[in-house]
């Protein structure tokens, strides 16, 4: 699906349930309707794939051409996902502030992608700190941790934030709201990684499900964004070929708004801006114009060309 889609990566969540809950944790009863089990222990038990199905995705990945990976929510995890070889870390913001494990798994030498749900700008400028000097190959995700997500909980400016703060490495964008238009606008904004959830059926029993995306909506997001990079462009402005039919047709000239007799110096009241025929001084010009002397006499309504103003140096567009 997620190939269909356009996808480059499909990412899963590993966690060793020993390593991430402690004992009192996993036997909280669990009696939402969410829930697989009486205790929250049972619950993810029933639901966390085991190493041999992990290494079957790895493996079904690899034929239909897509990466995989996963959040390593434990440090155990991360063990088994590096033994994976996987080709990137996903750190879940569960684990952000967590720095022993920052440690441990930046020195793995893997690419790292953190995301920053529930921390601080302070949080994040530690974080940078203690991976950078270790793993130089990482990225920032702006994130809110909220399933489903609310636009006005978003915040994408601090992607704007991020990218002024840690300049040398990418930041991107993971999403928990509904629909594609937030994460356009993040890819807009200049976020390299967009990460969402998805599902086959939002109305299936777990609280992700509603906060993620079925496969026609993942589809309709890559092609957005797609074309979102490619109308990204470039800064510099200038006319470009693609416009030269509209401003042929469409782009005014300087033409005589009185009659103008030969040897006259021209003034600004003897000018005006219209579309012309045959074309001649751009209106950019018209101050320029103003006090060269024209060499033969210019009906009323008639283009200005280069050709009637005397010494006429042709300004060089930068």
């Amino acid at each position: 699906v997620l190939q269909d889609c356009g996808a480059d990566c499909a990412k899963f969540q590993k966690s060793e349930l020993e390593y991430k809950f402690n004992k009192k944790a996993l036997e909280r009863p669990y009696t939402s309707k969410h829930s697989w089990g009486k205790t929250y222990g049972e619950h993810k038990r029933h639901l966390e794939f085991s190493h041999d199905q992990y290494r079957e995705l790895k493996k079904y990945a690899e034929e239909i051409g897509i990466f995989f990976t996963a959040s390593g929510m434990d440090e155990m995890a991360v063990e088994f996902l590096h033994e994976l070889d996987v080709p990137f870390f996903k750190v879940g913001s569960g684990d952000t502030n967590n720095f022993p494990y920052l440690e441990k798994t930046a020195k793995k030498g893997r690419p790292m992608v953190i995301s920053s749900g529930m921390q601080s700008m302070n949080t994040m400028h530690q974080v940078y700190r203690i991976v950078k000097p270790i793993n130089p190959n990482f990225c920032f995700l702006q994130c809110t941790s909220a399933y489903p997500l609310q636009p006005e909980d978003v915040n994408l400016r601090v992607i704007s934030a991020y990218q002024s703060a840690f300049p040398d490495i990418p930041i991107g964008y993971s999403g928990h709201e509904t629909g594609i238009a937030i994460s356009v606008a993040a890819v807009a904004m200049g976020a390299k990684v967009l990460e969402r959830h998805v599902t086959l059926d939002k109305t299936w029993k777990g609280s992700d499900h509603q906060a993620s995306l079925e496969p026609n909506e993942l589809a309709e997001l890559v092609k957005a964004i797609r074309t979102v990079e490619k109308a990204m462009g470039s800064p510099i402005k200038q006319l470009l070929p693609c416009e030269m039919a509209c401003n042929e047709k469409l782009g005014k000239s300087v033409v005589a708004k009185v009659a103008i007799p030969e040897g006259a110096v021209l003034t600004l009241d003897m000018l005006t801006v219209k579309v012309g025929e045959p074309k001649g001084f751009p209106p950019e010009s018209i101050f320029d114009l103003v006090g060269q002397k024209v060499k033969r006499s210019i009906e009323e309504d008639e283009t200005i060309t280069e050709q009637v103003v005397e010494n006429h140096v042709k300004k060089v567009k930068c």
